[in-house]
């Protein structure tokens, strides 16, 4: 079943290129007049500690306010498209390296895609500044998260590699609606090492669900976000490029740090950032311009 979960993230991973590859060269001309440095540094850094556990849609999010470089609009499915190869080599990577029941497992990562299928369809349709509530409450959540584990409010876990019964079902549920929030700028990580946590299973186990369910749900997602042109397509590109290099680096040569310090210095920043969406909703009038009026 392992091996046909990699096959399964490979042929979406190389479908998701094709397109990717092909709407990046039909729109080039386009390209914001945004620096290519700190774009690609961006990507990087971001992927570099997301493989260590940060996790990279709340740092993504506060680099593209704190700087204006990507439309607020447009930010949800940047970070869909941008970080989706990243991802995907990282679940690749994680899925082989740690051991996870197998039902368990791929039921938690086809629940995330499902979730993100509707989840996407939806973030499309919303007017900005309900793009830009849900970015500032999503933030809120994820510092949340990332704070309740430096304070060790968070469950430690237990020793579970699999779920049943009640456990089982729970996790699904949750993890369906957590890919489906993921579409909206929501990271997936944190929230979902919280449930792993809470449901007694090795922290260890966190990596391959919450890497796999982020590697199915995000080509799907990222799909939808490109056919409407719903993201910064010269920014994908920067988080791409050096993203991948970072997982790497991250997964194979610097395998852990001590991050406590750098999370405390995170959470602040995201709330910070949260603070500056909420600040930038705009009155009604504006606020109901649809996230894909420009294709309709």
């Amino acid at each position: 079943m392992k091996f046909v979960l990699l096959a399964l993230l490979g042929v979406m991973a190389v479908i998701f290129a094709f397109v990717f590859s092909r709407d990046i060269v039909k729109r080039r001309r386009s390209f914001s007049k945004a620096s290519w440095l700190p774009l690609t540094g961006i990507g990087f850094v971001t992927n570099f500690f997301d493989t260590l556990g940060i996790g990279s849609f709340a740092p993504t999010t506060s680099f593209y306010k704190l700087t204006n470089m990507v439309e607020d609009r447009v930010i949800p499915g940047t970070l869909n498209v941008g970080h989706c190869l990243p991802v995907v080599v990282q679940a690749l990577i994680f899925i082989t390296l740690v051991e996870v029941a197998p039902l368990t497992l791929m039921s938690m990562i086809l629940a995330a895609g499902l979730g993100a299928i509707i989840g996407a369809d939806v973030v499309c349709r919303l007017p900005v500044n309900k793009i830009r509530i849900g970015l500032g409450v999503a933030l809120i959540v994820v510092a949340l998260a990332m704070l309740a584990g430096l304070l060790n409010v968070m469950p430690s876990g237990g020793d579970a590699f699999a779920l049943t019964g009640w456990k089982f079902i729970i996790a699904a549920i949750v993890i369906f609606a957590l890919g489906a929030l993921q579409t909206l700028g929501i990271g997936l990580y944190a929230p979902c090492m919280a449930l792993v946590y809470a449901l007694g299973m090795n922290p260890r186990a966190a990596y391959p669900i919450m890497m796999g369910s982020c590697a199915l749900l995000m080509p799907l997602a990222s799909l939808r976000f490109i056919r409407k042109a719903s993201y910064d397509p010269k920014a994908a590109v920067g988080l791409t490029s050096l993203g991948i290099i970072g997982v790497l680096i991250a997964a194979y040569i610097v395998k852990s740090l001590p991050l406590n310090v750098l999370k405390g210095v995170v959470v602040t920043v995201i709330l910070y950032t949260s603070v500056m969406m909420f600040r930038s909703v705009k009155k009604k009038g504006t606020a109901e311009i649809p996230a894909d009026a420009s294709q309709t």
